[in-house]
């Protein structure tokens, strides 16, 4: 069945203090177009910068997961995160009047609450693609006993399983077999710390917003009358007890809330590969350094797998869609400035060609004697010329046309090219051709390697009859 990218029917607010940093934020999730993604908005700075859910924007770690651009950075992002990719949102626009997304109740369950009372909507123009792993990728933290691996899958699916030598909290195992239980499972298990990490943490100048409102806390060691005032006087609480291991709230939402907050944390976290993906994820002791380091992993072999997924397959065997012959009477171009051996592929939004590269070509003479190279300048003409036909097309009489380069933009070379290399051209349409101009992103590939980039503009005009 076909997947189509989701996002809010109306936005929503949330309101509350940061965990860490105890100032108050408001959150309003609005709907996005497709293909936006998830985007985080400071609407509290000058300019409104916007930093993108990814990755790559990850700038800190330190108990909770923070993003950052050009000094700007939004805090403790899991949670929300959490609750978008549940409830599978694809596309949304986050506006934030402070620096750190509100802990509310140390879950997701009131993110998602919001989500599904704003209502989710179906974005039919926008297929949602999903990703699936060609192989095992395996994190591992020898030091700290941690290890995570993602094996293919045709679903979502998480476990995650905890051992902290605690007497109280004891080893702990959680599951989820597909994304949808994240409502239901998952979303209102609340974040926990050790009591004797609090002093730590504090000293760190973080979780000044903790509170037991928004945090469940572990005590695992004795503790005596003299600490547990000073608990109180910390925590604003008249008293503080010890009730089966936990401070004040013992009544669990699970029998295992802290192994399923784990799992929430890695949903929150893994939503920041960028890509919507399927794999079986097994978890042991993770945590967000170690989550946002697998996410890296994960998404360079989407990256990879994606790359070589859009390289055209070249077969010398099949007919051409177009030959020489057919290409020199279409195109105005000849010898030397001729660089289009022949079209495999052709359709209304893109077409391949091919160049075979040989040393008798006119321009090796005097480009880098002795070391030959293809001008990179060269290969981006035999793009436009390929995207020349793919115009041409459009046309009943193409002969009587002529293709006119009028742009080149965000051009790239990253690898040289040399005699003896077929170059494999990709085309495709960034828009709709609208009288004879077409805006192209093309793509050079040989064998499997890309070696020049670039957006295109070409446009066809009527040849002036003498």
């Amino acid at each position: 069945m076909q997947a189509y990218q989701q996002t809010l029917k109306r936005p929503f607010t949330v309101s509350g203090i940061g965990v860490h940093t105890g100032e108050s934020a408001n959150v309003t999730v609005h709907p996005a177009p497709g293909n936006h993604g998830i985007v985080f908005r400071r609407i509290d700075l000058d300019q409104q910068p916007c930093i993108k859910a990814d990755v790559d924007m990850v700038t800190d770690v330190s108990r909770g997961t923070t993003l950052g651009c050009n000094g700007v950075r939004v805090m403790t992002v899991e949670h929300l995160l959490a609750a978008l990719a549940g409830c599978e949102i694809d596309n949304a626009l986050i506006d934030i009047d402070g620096p750190e997304v509100p802990i509310l109740d140390g879950s997701s369950r009131l993110f998602t609450e919001a989500i599904l009372d704003a209502g989710i909507e179906v974005q039919t123009d926008f297929i949602k693609e999903y990703h699936t792993l060609t192989k095992n990728i395996i994190y591992k933290d020898e030091s700290r006993n941690v290890e995570l691996v993602a094996i293919p899958s045709e679903d979502y699916q998480l476990s995650v399983m905890i051992d902290y030598n605690s007497n109280v909290l004891g080893p702990q195992h959680a599951t989820v077999d597909h994304i949808s239980e994240f409502r239901k499972e998952i979303a209102q298990a609340r974040t926990f710390c050790f009591l004797h990490e609090i002093e730590s943490l504090l000293d760190k100048n973080l979780i000044r917003g903790g509170s037991l409102d928004n945090a469940l806390v572990i005590v695992d060691r004795k503790i005596d009358e003299q600490r547990l005032r000073k608990l109180a006087v910390l925590f604003n609480r008249e008293d503080i007890e010890v009730e089966e291991g936990y401070l004040n709230n013992v009544t669990l939402r699970y029998r295992n809330e802290p192994a399923r907050h784990k799992l929430l944390d890695i949903v929150g976290d893994l939503a920041l590969v960028g890509y919507p993906f399927k794999a079986k994820i097994i978890a042991h002791r993770p945590g967000h350094a170690a989550n946002i380091e697998f996410a890296k992993l994960i998404k360079a072999h989407i990256k990879e797998n994606k790359q070589m997924k859009n390289i055209p397959q070249y077969d010398p065997n099949a007919p051409p869609v177009m030959d020489i012959r057919k290409i020199a009477r279409y195109l105005p171009h000849k010898y030397p400035f001729l660089l289009v051996d022949k079209i495999i592929e052709m359709s209304d939004h893109h077409v391949v060609g091919v160049k075979c590269v040989t040393f008798n070509e006119a321009y090796f003479q005097g480009h880098f004697p002795g070391n030959p190279v293809m001008p990179g300048v060269l290969q981006i003409e035999a793009m436009a010329q390929t995207g020349g036909l793919l115009v041409l097309n459009t046309v009943s009489d193409p002969e009587n046309w002529d293709t006119y380069f009028l742009k080149i933009d965000q051009a790239k070379f990253k690898n040289k090219v040399v005699p003896g290399d077929t170059l494999i051209m990709k085309l495709e349409l960034l828009s709709p051709i609208r009288r004879g101009l077409c805006e192209m992103k093309g793509t050079v590939y040989v064998g499997n390697k890309v070696v020049t980039e670039a957006h295109l503009v070409a446009k066809i005009v009527r040849k002036e009859q003498g």
